[in-house]
């Protein structure tokens, strides 16, 4: 088992949901973790839930920016001197039949899924050069399945798996690990659900914090560099 002691880690999307699970789970670890959101009030809230003291960071950023992003990373190694691990998490879905959906939601969801997860890797890279470090994207199984009124989410989780799936094979010269988590359903705020004892059967946020986890412990010689993860049972209806 590695010690994850000192380790740091930059999460976007880390006020809430699979973020906030995979970034509670860090700290449970040892880690340094740092957290972004467009939402200076959640942001705070989901810090103080946390309650690391000096072992987290709050930063706003918008992934759709890359100047966002720089920023984030440059206080991140200002801080603590270092990056070793990066989750892109950030997302948002809408979901309608393709001759409805809307031009603005298309572009929300290419922007924040998609090429949000470009401006991480992009302004986070040089850094994992130097610490040899990981990054992790959080697609989702509607990157190989796609449903109706889906075209845009799927296209998106499509786009991510196979931007994660490449970027690996471009970043392991560089000692960098690459992999794509994607889960099924997860009991999250996303889609305006309010999660609720209804969720039990579904993933928790812990659940994708320890897969994260397990990841960092994997031998130095070995990637999972695609994993799918849904729940053990469908939900009882």
């Amino acid at each position: 088992m590695r010690d994850l002691t000192g380790v740091v880690a930059y999460i976007t999307g880390g006020s809430k949901g699979i973020g906030f699970g995979v970034a509670k789970k860090l700290l449970d670890s040892g880690m340094k973790v740092a957290i972004s959101g467009r939402n200076k009030t959640s942001l705070e809230a989901a810090t103080k839930q946390l309650g690391a003291g000096p072992n987290i960071l709050a930063l706003l950023s918008d992934v759709t920016n890359l100047e966002n992003e720089q920023n984030a990373i440059a206080q991140i190694l200002e801080k603590w001197g270092k990056l070793d691990v990066v989750v892109a998490n950030a997302g948002v879905g809408h979901f309608a039949p393709i001759d409805e959906l809307s031009e603005t939601n298309w572009h929300q969801m290419i922007d924040t899924n998609l090429t949000g997860a470009f401006h991480t890797l992009k302004a986070s890279v040089e850094a994992l050069k130097i610490s040899k470090g990981y990054f992790i994207t959080i697609a989702s199984l509607a990157g190989t399945n796609f449903f109706p009124m889906g075209a845009g989410y799927n296209a998106t989780k499509f786009g991510v798996v196979g931007f994660t799936q490449a970027a690996m094979l471009d970043l392991r010269k560089y000692d960098i690990k690459v992999s794509t988590i994607m889960p099924g359903s997860v009991a999250t705020h996303f889609n305006n659900n309010e999660p609720s004892p209804k969720d039990a059967w579904k993933i928790q946020p812990e659940d994708i914090g320890q897969l994260v986890n397990d990841l960092l412990n994997m031998h130095p010689r070995t990637l999972p560099s695609k994993i799918e993860v849904r729940p053990s049972r469908p939900d009882k209806k």
